[in-house]
């Protein structure tokens, strides 16, 4: 007898089903917000227009080349909201999920292609997580929604219905790290808000921490002893780097006059936190980016790069490759023949892992670079922080999207796809097989440094 080959069985390995799947998802909603009742104008967007917010959407990352509110109508705003979910929570989770309420089972190959997406630690365990990041995400959403819709309705005297609207896309965008808003300033008009900005950073730090992370601090949040070393690492990194981040903002643009300047303490102190943890690929911004110092560009570019947490809504490299980096540096100036963090050895294959996504990451950030210098007029710290926002699927930007011209525009949409799917996870997805080295070469020292 024959036997039934379904969809995915026509995939090899697990990662070419989450490429094909967020690519499916990119050209679903470029389709859908071609369409003319997707635009404000009653006329159609246009292919690249379409294309690149589609792109922006469905990888989270939240540069766009028009204004949200103004250029699409509220039928492109939902899909938009619906897209930042739909690359938020994970093509594969959701998959799974269907899969589950379908037909009640869920067969290993599945397992495998969710433990891919969601870095899930047992196969055993995926029908369970699965369903516990679908209730956790959409309930960390339900009450930012709820925060954020009472702060615009009895502080800003929105109508009801406009401040549920306004609650449920920010939330939404806030808790995927999409960074889409509905006003031209972004949250600039904000700043000083900390209902609003306080809200929002929240949902940003939890999305961006990753569900292995956030579930073992739920049952373990007393007991740090007890954490996994990626808990560990996660966490520590994420607080090293937030606080570093706000330290730096309010040395370098305490007396800006477009930024900090003008604000008083409280106000600077927000405003830096907030500023700080946007790059961990939020892509909000309360303060005007474009008004900032080169050197707070810099800054900025550094924690975009590293980004958030495994296995959650951020981007970047991750907070644990870097933090395992870190620990890699600190055993090499030691002379340690391993690689100890706390009382667990690092494998040699998760070092390797680290050290390739590290340097996959600077060449794509550095070959993208040069090749937006070529093709735009715009200099190097702009570039270079355009290019950062893009790979690291973060939405800041210094005000040159728009004006990057249709080939920029079509690299930073390569730059967003290959940010969020991951450099490894595209290159094994392009792979046909596995390959087995059953032999071993003869060991010779090179000279390094």
């Amino acid at each position: 007898m024959r036997r039934r080959t379904g969809i995915l069985d026509r995939f090899q390995h697990p990662a070419q089903v989450i490429v094909t799947g967020f690519g499916v998802a990119v050209l679903i909603g470029t389709a859908l917000l071609t369409l003319p009742i997707a635009t404000e104008s009653g006329q159609s967007a246009g292919w690249l227009t379409a294309l690149f917010t589609s792109t922006s959407a469905v990888c989270v990352t939240g540069l766009v080349v028009v204004d949200t509110e103004t250029h699409w109508s509220a039928f492109g705003e939902v899909v938009i909201a619906g897209l930042i979910q739909i690359g938020g929570l994970g093509i594969m989770t959701l998959a799974t999920l269907f899969t589950v309420l379908v037909s009640g089972q869920l067969g290993l190959r599945v397992r495998m292609f969710a433990q891919a997406e969601t870095k899930a630690l047992s196969l055993s365990d995926v029908r369970r997580l699965v369903r516990n990041v679908v209730l956790f995400s959409l309930a960390c959403e339900a009450i930012t929604a709820v925060v954020l819709t009472g702060r615009f309705l009895l502080g800003y005297g929105e109508p009801f219905g406009r401040a549920v609207y306004l609650g449920v896309f920010h939330a939404v965008s806030a808790f995927n790290n999409a960074g889409f808003g509905l006003w031209p300033d972004n949250l600039m008009r904000f700043v000083t808000d900390p209902w609003i900005c306080l809200t929002i950073a929240g949902a940003v730090i939890v999305g961006g921490l990753g569900f292995p992370v956030i579930f073992e601090l739920s049952r373990a949040w007393r007991r740090p002893s007890r954490w996994s070393v990626l808990t560990r690492i996660t966490v520590g990194v994420t607080v090293i780097l937030l606080a570093a981040g706000t330290l730096a903002f309010l040395i370098t643009e305490w007396r800006n006059p477009r930024t900090l300047g003008e604000l008083d303490g409280g106000g600077k102190l927000l405003a830096a936190f907030f500023t700080a943890v946007m790059p961990r690929t939020a892509g909000f911004n309360s303060l005007d980016i474009a008004g900032m110092y080169p050197s707070s560009w810099l800054v900025t570019d550094l924690l975009m790069f590293i980004g958030g947490g495994s296995a959650g809504t951020a981007g970047g490299i991750k907070v644990t490759t870097f933090g395992l980096l870190a620990f890699v540096i600190w055993a090499e100036m030691r002379g340690e023949p391993d690689v100890n963090i706390g009382h667990r050895r690092l494998p040699q294959a998760a070092q390797r892992q680290a050290v390739s996504i590290s340097l996959v990451g600077v060449a794509l950030v550095a070959v993208s670079t040069y090749l937006l210098l070529v093709l735009t007029p715009h200099g190097l710290d702009r570039v270079l922080f355009e290019v950062v926002s893009a790979f690291a699927t973060v939405g800041l930007s210094t005000g040159i999207t728009a004006d990057t011209g249709p080939a920029g525009q079509v690299l930073l949409v390569l730059l967003m796809f290959v940010g969020r799917t991951g450099p490894l996870t595209l290159g094994s997805a392009l792979a046909l097989q596995n390959r087995t080295r059953r032999y071993q070469l003869p060991e010779e020292r090179v000279v390094v440094g």
